[in-house]
């Protein structure tokens, strides 16, 4: 096995950081020291400074005040490479992978001049083995990796971080984008490591993972360290009440009120695109107050379904209908038109525009109305009023409309592009994946606007792969695997096992015979 080797039994060790940005202070005066073989869980709201922290401990950002020491020796700040030759490996919740080059291209790609990267190839590649093998990361070096899962591509860049012999390991929300099973896979790996002496920085929302994960938690809140606890001595209950310094309930549901279909798929099919599943001669109403959840592994159609949904594709058969009536065309506009808001899975890739401000992003979809739109041009004071109503209304935290929106928490741009959908009093809402990577705080806060769009006569479809939320939001669930589309279960019907079942494509087996 690939032993990791340290020297010290405080690997790691943080004193006195602060950092501001103009007159926001993301960290202040914060400090913690990690040991040789240990995870540490870093937790907090969306905008408490974890990942601020984190990037100036791998030297992405410089501190106002404080110092890094890794290993003995203080790490100059401002200067990843410094971090990077001291042990130190961070991968990113958002990945930075090329994706045409291969598996081994990516992991050995800035270890060697280009020029000498065909040089020694072979040793390189037998010690990427030895890696996978001793970490139990499974993955194929000669395939793209714009071809590869999402779990693969985590697996690729923690192999980035072993071969270049890192000893300390920073893991930015490594589950908010996994499968349960993804993240059981990354768990038995991070166990193995850590038996190996790395030790680990879990930065998460996910409480239950953190205590099935960790030694011991810090909790971060407004951008200082609000609490230190090992997590024998804690229950989820309490680290959620440390992280938002209040009592965390969940939010209530009252028995629906269900009206009449708003939506219907009848008999629709869509050919798979890809490694993009298709959907198979599927039926589906979303009735007035109703929330309708579906549930299953990732990739068995729910993203060609949010994209039939939102008007990006069209069935290669069957119909969709609105109120009862056949919709010949079908188009983004269209849907829009007919009262279709969605909140989509990826805030960032497909929910906002980076460089844009909270005000462009915010009308983005309406912005050719009457209200936004004046001969052709933006009517910016409209604009610019709708969006600090949004501001306010949903607790979006941000220095103002003219904020970039890249620059908001993951959390704080979530909610924006929840008011965006919410505030025109849509027919119908696509919620794909609404709380992933959120706090508890934000999780408590989007679940219960969905809620309230129900009351409000709103059908809501809610796509999550996390089937506590599945159950314990949706007045009636389906399970999609395959393209293939369940009965629809009504609440409480169906233990957690029995919809599992389901989504291993095991029910529809029976159903059939």
């Amino acid at each position: 096995m690939t032993a990791i080797k340290t020297e010290a039994q405080d690997v790691l060790r943080l004193t006195n950081i602060s950092k501001s940005f103009g007159a926001t202070k993301a960290n202040s005066d914060i400090n913690f020291a990690l040991k040789k073989g240990e995870v540490i869980a870093l937790l907090g709201e969306n905008g408490a400074g974890k990942t601020t922290l984190m990037n100036i401990l791998f030297g992405h950002y410089t501190p106002d005040t404080g110092t890094v020491e890794a290993f003995g020796q203080m790490l100059p700040p401002g200067k990843p490479g410094a971090a990077l030759a001291a042990g130190i490996g961070m991968v990113h919740q958002h990945f930075t992978l090329a994706d045409n080059l291969t598996v081994e291209e990516n992991i050995l790609l800035g270890t060697e001049p280009l020029w000498k990267l065909g040089l020694g190839r072979a040793a390189a590649r037998a010690r990427i083995v030895q890696l996978s093998q001793d970490f139990g990361l499974a993955v194929h070096l000669a395939a793209k990796v714009g071809l590869l899962s999402v779990g693969e591509r985590q697996r690729v860049e923690i192999l980035k971080a072993l071969y270049r012999d890192a000893r300390v390991l920073i893991l930015d929300e490594p589950t908010a984008v996994l499968t349960p099973q993804e993240t059981d896979a990354l768990f038995v790996t991070l166990r193995k490591a850590v038996a190996l002496g790395l030790s680990v920085i879990f930065i998460s929302h996910k409480l239950h993972e953190v205590m099935a994960i960790a030694s011991r938690v810090l909790v971060l809140r407004h951008g200082r360290l609000v609490g230190e606890v090992a997590v024998a001595d804690t229950d989820k209950h309490a680290l959620a009440e440390m992280m938002v310094g209040a009592e965390v309930a969940p939010p209530e549901i009252a028995a629906a009120q269900i009206g009449a279909p708003i939506l219907s798929l009848r008999a629709v099919s869509v050919v798979s695109q890809g490694t993009k599943g298709g959907l198979q001669d599927i039926d589906l109403q979303l009735k007035s107050g109703q929330i309708t959840g579906l549930a299953g592994v990732s990739g068995n159609g729910q993203a060609a379904l949010a994209d039939l949904l939102s008007g990006l594709i069209v069935p290669d058969q069957g119909e969709v209908e609105i109120d009862g009536r056949a919709i010949a065309q079908w188009s983004p506009r269209i849907a829009l038109s007919n009262g279709i808001a969605r909140i989509p899975e990826d805030r960032h890739k497909t929910g906002a525009i980076a460089d844009f401000t909270l005000t462009e992003n915010v009308i983005l979809e309406s912005f050719k109305s009457a209200q936004f739109s004046r001969r052709g041009w933006m009517n910016k004071a409209e604009a610019d009023r709708f969006a600090r109503h949004v501001i306010d209304t949903y607790d979006v935290r941000c220095p103002g409309p003219a904020t970039p929106i890249r620059l908001l928490s993951g959390g704080n741009m979530q909610k924006l592009i929840l008011g965006r959908a919410l505030e025109p009093g849509p027919k119908v809402i696509l919620a794909n994946q609404p709380v992933r990577g959120l706090d508890i705080g934000a999780v408590t806060y989007v679940q219960s606007r969905l809620i309230a769009a129900r009351d409000a006569g709103a059908a809501v479809l809610l796509i999550s792969e996390d089937l506590d939320e599945i159950m314990g939001l949706s007045d009636v669930i389906h399970v999609i695997s395959e393209g293939r589309l369940s009965p629809g279960f009504a609440r409480g019907s169906k233990s957690a096992t029995e919809l599992g079942i389901w989504m291993a494509g095991h029910g529809f087996a029976e159903d059939a015979a």
